[in-house]
């Protein structure tokens, strides 16, 4: 008798990948984790994976129906290895891809937005996850969590601008349903916190918490994006710095009751995160 297919899981040591990948072990699914190092992660069958070596691509597809998908980080193209990889997997059977995308990029749009309007027309089965800027953005080693840690200060160039944030956990929960519900979402669905706060809100927050000042320090589209191109590609830090801008203008100001409608749950607050995750 045939094991159960699998899912395979990209980048499943990261932010979101390595929730999905536990997720779908607690429900009992097969998980294959797929990742550069081949990271063993509990529960799981690891296996080497790289966007940029196709030559990784059959062994991480073989025995799976459906794929948890994370774009190549700091990619301004990620098409160009994506589209193929899809491809291969169709043709493989895999019958079911769920992509995680971005509430700023809708289908057509730059970057992954090109995988997001190819992605109906390779799989029946499908959904794409837009989730708003992420809670954890301000944990770990992040650019944030270093700016918070060193100078005290959030810098962007947001303004005055309000953002749904997320927890990665709550993304992790849908992608789950996604991923695994007899009918699969086969829309784009925009994943956003219970509330919209600025970044000042969010410095205020983190201060109450970990009772350290924190400010929110505004910079110019050029200060932020040259801040950004000295650790990632310029085009992708130009991408990142004009996403503020939006937020300026009120691109992510809203809210959604995706969570609350696949997981049956509400999504957590930015302060329950900050009282469990940030020092």
């Amino acid at each position: 008798m045939n094991a159960p297919s699998a899912t395979l899981v990209i980048g499943a040591t990261g932010t979101t990948g390595r929730r999905v990948a536990a997720g779908l072990i607690a429900e009992g699914h097969r998980v294959k984790a797929a990742g550069r190092s081949a990271t063993p992660v509990e529960g799981t069958q690891a296996v080497r994976f790289d966007w940029n070596e196709p030559a990784t691509w059959g062994e991480a597809i073989d025995g799976v129906d459906r794929v948890y998908l994370i774009p190549p980080i700091g990619s301004s193209d990620p098409a160009e290895a994506m589209l193929p990889f899809l491809r291969q997997a169709r043709a493989a059977d895999v019958r079911r891809a769920v992509l995680l995308s971005s509430s700023a990029i809708p289908a057509g749009g730059p970057a992954v937005g090109q995988v997001h309007q190819a992605l109906p027309g390779l799989f029946e089965q499908w959904a794409v996850l837009r989730p708003s800027w992420f809670m954890q953005n301000f944990t770990g080693s992040t650019p944030h969590a270093r700016s918070i840690e060193e100078e005290g200060a959030i810098m962007s160039a947001s303004g005055d601008g309000r953002v749904g944030f997320i927890d990665a956990e709550d993304i992790a929960a849908v992608a789950v349903r996604a991923l695994t519900d007899e009918q699969a979402p086969n829309t784009d669905l925009i994943l956003t916190g219970p509330q919209t706060l600025s970044y000042a809100d969010v410095a205020v927050t983190i201060a109450e918490v970990t009772g350290r000042p924190v400010v929110h320090r505004q910079l110019t589209f050029e200060l932020l994006r040259d801040r950004w191109a000295a650790e990632i590609p310029l085009e992708f830090a130009t991408m990142l710095a004009g996403m503020d801008v939006a937020i300026a203008e009120g691109a992510e100001d809203r809210t959604s009751d995706t969570v609350q409608r696949l997981t049956g749950r509400p999504p957590g607050t930015f302060r329950a995160f900050a009282e469990r995750e940030v020092s």
